[in-house]
């Protein structure tokens, strides 16, 4: 109970003015320009015909390059030549390979000493979406471990609902499997998963097998981890339209949250609040699988010493997440030296990293007046796919890079944290998020998964192996349209996912 009036509160401290018809005001608008924006964000009730401006999912920026293996590495169309410039150096840096140092490359050390990855494109293959470990010969390092304890005492019950701290970290492994080492000190662990199938019959009798996961942790080189240990898999989310959701006004996204579910749909989004490490202060969270990051910059950071071991202005741990218990990991020398800004990865690289990463462009749709997709998408609404995976926003005139400003996006979200259900469940608390809620993922571009990514594995863990197993193992806030899908003739859903692919 105290864990909800937290949220309702802070959404009551946050809501500011509301307008007549009970969303908030933003305070970026005229009430002329806010009427509008409510108008061409309405959910549509017309099929027959593409909206006006679907072609274009992130507005001006919406890329409309040739559609290839590289179409999610493309800049925002409308970046001024200097700015693409700045996504060019971010780019080197984000595909940049780290080594352990010292080094006679000052600019590229400071690797670990206990990682996941080399470098952000390792995880980020092609700026795509990761995968779980595929056979004997791959490492899987675009897909790790999150690790933590539940909160023992009142004070850390406390730093989680308060959001002060997303999670108690492992008091050995820390807050993250690191199966990788430089020499020297050797891996936290190994990743081990296991699939069970689970045969799914839909209502017109075909059989869809799904495959249920099991983690185990082998090979644990720094002794047993706690008994009550929390094991969450993440793949790598794709990097596009970033910046977009930045841009999203705050307002916008807790006009749809419903934490208590006072309106009784069995929709129930809750918004995360988690510290901004640059300034201090608690923000809603955008990024993440569960939301924990309120900013791109806090979520590169983030990454860099989580994943990489490398330190940065936000984050100054020069042993990435290394901990007391792992003696040897932090005798070893780091890359942090005065010559290069101080920490490993000072600013200008993080600010470049961050740039880059708010200004991968969405690609265009592709067949928007295909009468299949027209059908699949009337299939998407009257099944209630569009209470979690909201269609449009207008972004904030206030945006931090003006070529977002005041665009009409569709990213079909509403960045708002969902009980899943128990099937997806990774029984894992971060800040105010249970073990069973999660962020409702963006879906544009994820008809291209297979074209970037070579892959069609989906959810959190890529246990979905196609977008009709990800909406199988919807539960929770996700089980009535899931029963919907699983109820409609084969051609419905067959539309509908033509519609899907289209994004």
């Amino acid at each position: 109970m105290h864990r909800i009036l937290t949220v309702s509160l802070v959404l009551a401290l946050f809501a500011g003015i509301v307008a007549a018809d009970d969303k908030p005001m933003r305070a970026d608008l005229t009430p002329k320009d806010l009427a509008r924006v409510r108008a061409v964000t309405a959910p549509t009730a017309d099929f027959s015909k593409p909206e006006n401006f679907e072609l274009l999912p992130g507005g001006a920026a919406t890329t409309r390059k040739l559609v290839n293996r590289d179409i999610f590495s493309q800049f925002s169309a409308n970046l001024s030549f200097e700015d693409q410039e700045r996504f060019n150096l971010g780019n080197g840096f984000f595909t940049k390979v780290w080594v352990s140092a010292p080094s006679s490359t000052q600019a590229s050390d400071g690797l670990g000493p206990l990682f996941n990855s080399r470098g952000c494109q390792n995880c980020h293959l092609k700026d795509g979406r990761g995968h779980p470990p595929m056979g004997a010969v791959d490492d899987g390092v675009s897909m790790f471990l999150r690790v933590s304890v539940p909160p023992k005492t009142e004070a850390e019950k406390q730093l989680l609902a308060t959001g002060q701290e997303n999670v108690i970290p492992e008091p050995t492994y820390g807050t993250q499997l690191q199966n990788f080492a430089v020499p020297g000190p050797v891996a936290e662990g190994q990743m081990k998963v296991t699939y069970t199938d689970r045969p799914v019959t839909l209502d017109d009798g075909t059989v869809v097998t799904l495959r249920d996961p099991a983690y185990e942790v082998a090979e644990l080189g720094y002794g047993p981890m706690a008994k009550d240990v929390e094991l969450s898999p993440r793949v790598a989310p794709p990097m596009i339209g970033l910046g977009l959701v930045e841009a999203v006004p705050q307002e916008d996204i807790l006009a749809n949250a419903d934490p208590d579910d006072t309106n009784h749909d069995g929709i129930s989004g809750k918004p995360n609040w988690v510290k901004d490490v640059q300034t201090g202060q608690i923000m809603l969270g955008r990024f993440g699988w569960k939301d924990g990051a309120p900013t791109i910059r806090t979520q590169s950071a983030g990454a860099f010493g989580g994943d990489i071991g490398i330190s940065t202005p936000l984050n100054n741990k020069p042993y990435g997440d290394c901990t007391v218990a792992e003696a040897t990991c932090l005798k070893l020398p780091t890359g942090e030296s005065p010559q290069v800004g101080g920490s490993e990865a000072p600013d200008p690289i993080l600010d470049l990293v961050t740039f880059y990463s708010q200004n991968l462009a969405v690609p265009a749709r592709r067949d928007i007046a295909d009468p299949a997709v027209l059908r699949g998408k009337e299939a998407f609404y009257s099944i209630g796919c569009v209470s979690c995976h909201v269609p449009k926003f207008v972004t904030s005139r206030n945006a931090i890079n003006d070529n977002q400003k005041f665009q009409l996006i569709w990213p079909y979200s509403d960045f708002l944290l969902h009980d899943m259900g128990d099937g997806l469940a990774d029984y894992r608390e971060e800040a105010q998020a249970t073990g069973s809620e999660w962020r409702t993922a963006p879906l544009w571009g994820i008809g291209l998964t297979q074209t970037v990514s070579g892959h069609s594995f989906f959810l959190h863990d890529g246990r979905a192996r196609n977008l009709t197993e990800a909406i199988l193992w919807h539960g929770g806030e996700g089980q009535k349209a899931r029963d919907a899908f699983a109820n409609l003739p084969k051609s419905a859903r067959d539309d509908l996912l033509a519609f899907l692919g289209s994004l």
